[in-house]
């Protein structure tokens, strides 16, 4: 499975098109909210001769679903993300207002996750790892025979999620990340939702959180 990382709206979320040599592809957190940034995924996805078949949301925070319309409008995709995040999803026109984001709000139909539920796309396997502190409903994508997790704003870097928003738990969510991330083997790649990837050894040797 290979990774292509785009960087999108004023919070530098990561949207991931997730694919494989069948040119499937799973779009992740699709962050895009300006003309620009739409063309840039498509752009990629043409050039690269994908097909999505799904598109999934890591959790429902205002800068993880920006471009969900835009993607079940290009695509027909309904958007895949764990019912405990639903009530976070149905206040995002509140939230954009707040933020003053362009947004466009897509109603249902939605399609909901559970924990250790998988994903198939082409030759690929993805295992929902349901890991709610930062947010409720929040999930990881983890995919075992590339050692690749989608870590979305569960584990960062050297750092952690911020868990001052509603639904947020940090006792919930170190926990979360030592028994369900930490005992993944060690060169398991962390894709995140901001910043820089980075490795499940490295965060086990230097995260201060732990």
């Amino acid at each position: 499975m290979e990774v292509e990382r785009f960087e999108f709206n004023p919070f530098r979320e990561n949207t991931y098109i997730l694919y494989d040599n069948s040119r499937e592809c799973v779009i992740v957190d699709a962050g895009c909210n300006t003309k620009e940034e739409e063309k840039v995924l498509i752009e990629f996805i043409v050039r690269m001769q994908l097909t999505p078949k799904y598109l999934l949301n890591t959790h429902t925070h205002i800068d993880h679903i920006l471009g969900n319309k835009y993607i079940k409008d290009k695509y027909n995709l309904s958007p895949h993300f764990h019912q405990k995040d639903l009530f976070i999803y149905q206040n995002s026109i509140d939230i954009a207002v707040m933020y003053n984001l362009s947004y466009s709000f897509l109603d249902a139909p939605y399609e909901m996750l559970n924990d250790n539920q998988e994903i198939f796309f082409g030759n690929t396997t993805l295992k929902c790892i349901h890991t709610p502190g930062h947010s409720p409903g929040s999930i990881c994508f983890y995919n075992e025979l590339d050692a690749i997790l989608i870590a979305g704003d569960v584990l960062f870097r050297e750092s952690i999620g911020r868990t001052d928003l509603p639904g947020g738990n940090h006792k919930q969510l170190l926990a979360n990340i030592s028994e369900k991330l930490f005992t993944l083997p060690d060169n398991v790649k962390v894709y995140p939702g901001h910043m820089s990837s980075t490795t499940i050894k490295h965060e086990k040797m230097y995260n201060p959180f732990f």
